[in-house]
């Protein structure tokens, strides 16, 4: 490994290893990160430590497994570290889960269950979690286990994986992602609006808690979604024969979020530029009133839910024929390029995920403990944070001393520099290629 690239990540690590406060811990983190970014297509601690030479594979793996230390001082500088490279009021939030395929029955968590990555239901483990983002600059922040049912009540099972007590009992994936969003907020986190897809879209209970929190959010949902009109109303019936009524209804019926904007006038919106030219669809957008309130029975409709928060409906029309649609509770003057622009942000998280796993062996652990995946998880994610930031800080140069520009040089701009500017870097590190977006 050059040494020039590992004396900046000793540099870069320094406030990361005065949270762990302990003199082995503050070797051993450097050489499981570097393991992590160094060359080899095994990420796991046995190849790591024969890679190494200057550690046993018994350090490093009582460091991710055995050792008695707190992460949270970890996670707490990571946050610092990606709040300075990329947040504030114009960076996103965006939630989601990857799979890591498992073989076998024993690594906590492992389920047969569904993976976004195959497409299917597969043997596997689900992680929630949280980047924040800025133009085109993703920083992984959070990734927490889903425990499914068949582990959440199974005791044995909990006990033998090390799941610690408050975290056996059930919790959705929203409920997951709500706490660990209410996680970064405590620590000082800036961002201006959550994202999640239809996965986490489709809970009004997830939807209504963000906006309780007063944030701003842009979801995914299922074309069957209800919606009111905006200008709905509530009235109080007039009971033809029988008992008065007691209680209001609305003036007009629920319908679904595809009937709603079936009529409504779509155009094409492009939101920015990609490597082979505009990123362009057709959307249209309608201000409705979400049908998440209360349910009530409705006359001959029987039990409806009643009007919710007024918010943005938006659908888009693919080239593809594939129409999607999405709610947002940003504010009603926004215009339609700006709402396509917050849908479309929330691809850039498929990006990190890829790379964590392709490139830094987030899905290469072998331990099956509770404390060992998540700290695993937890070097994954500084370890894509060290080379962010290098990324930037190599854009910022070029930005600083630009050369004549060619037809063929992309953009420097530290803002989309992951995906549109590549640069010379050692050997050892990763290039950082993004997927193909949808």
């Amino acid at each position: 490994m050059d040494e020039t690239w590992k004396a900046d990540l000793e540099r870069w690590l320094s406030p990361f290893l005065d949270a762990l406060g302990h003199k082995v811990r503050a070797r051993m983190c450097p050489a499981y990160v570097a393991g992590l970014i160094g060359a080899g297509d095994r990420k796991s601690v046995q190849p790591m430590a024969a890679r190494d030479g200057g550690v046993n594979y018994d350090q490093l793996h009582h460091f991710i497994v055995g050792g008695a230390w707190d992460s949270a001082p970890l996670e707490k500088a990571l946050l610092t570290e990606a709040d300075r490279m990329v947040g504030g009021t114009g960076a996103w939030l965006i939630v989601d889960d990857t799979a890591l395929p498992k073989k076998g029955e024993h690594s906590v968590g492992v389920a047969p269950q569904y993976a976004s990555a195959l497409g299917k239901n597969a043997n596997c483990q689900t992680l929630v979690s949280l980047t924040l983002a800025c133009g085109e600059v993703p920083v992984m922040v959070g990734l927490q286990l889903f425990l499914p049912e068949s582990w959440s009540s199974d005791p044995v099972r909990l006990a033998s994986a090390g799941v610690p007590a408050d975290r056996r009992i059930y919790r959705t994936k929203p409920d997951i992602a709500l706490a660990e969003i209410d996680r970064v907020r405590a620590a000082g986190l800036r961002f201006g609006c959550v994202l999640a897809d239809a996965g986490y879209g489709l809970s009004a209970p997830f939807r209504q808690a963000l906006s309780e929190r007063g944030l701003r959010w842009a979801v995914g949902i299922p074309f069957k979604q209800k919606v009111y009109p905006a200008g709905v109303a509530m009235i109080f019936p007039v009971a033809g024969r029988g008992r008065p009524r007691k209680r209001h209804i609305p003036d007009a019926t629920s319908m679904s979020a595809q009937a709603m904007l079936e009529k409504a006038p779509w155009r094409k919106v492009s939101w920015r530029r990609g490597t082979k030219g505009r990123l362009q669809a057709r959307f249209a957008a309608k201000r409705v009133r979400v049908a998440d309130g209360p349910p009530q029975r409705i006359g001959t409709m029987g039990a409806q839910h009643l009007p919710g928060e007024e918010v943005w409906l938006i659908g888009e029309l693919r080239s593809t024929g594939e129409r999607k649609y999405y709610l947002s509770n940003l504010p009603a003057g926004t215009s339609l390029t700006r709402l396509a622009g917050a849908i479309k942000a929330r691809w850039i998280c498929e990006q990190a995920h890829q790379q964590l796993k392709e490139e830094l062996g987030l899905d290469h652990f072998e331990g099956r403990s509770w404390t060992g995946l998540h700290r695993h998880a937890l070097m994954t994610m500084i370890a894509y944070a060290f080379l962010q930031s290098r990324r930037l800080k190599q854009a910022t140069r070029e930005k600083n001393n630009p050369r004549p520009a060619t037809a063929a040089e992309p953009s420097s701009d530290p803002r989309s520099y992951p995906r549109q500017t590549r640069t010379a870097t050692p050997n050892a590190m990763p290039a950082l290629s993004p997927p193909a977006q949808s």
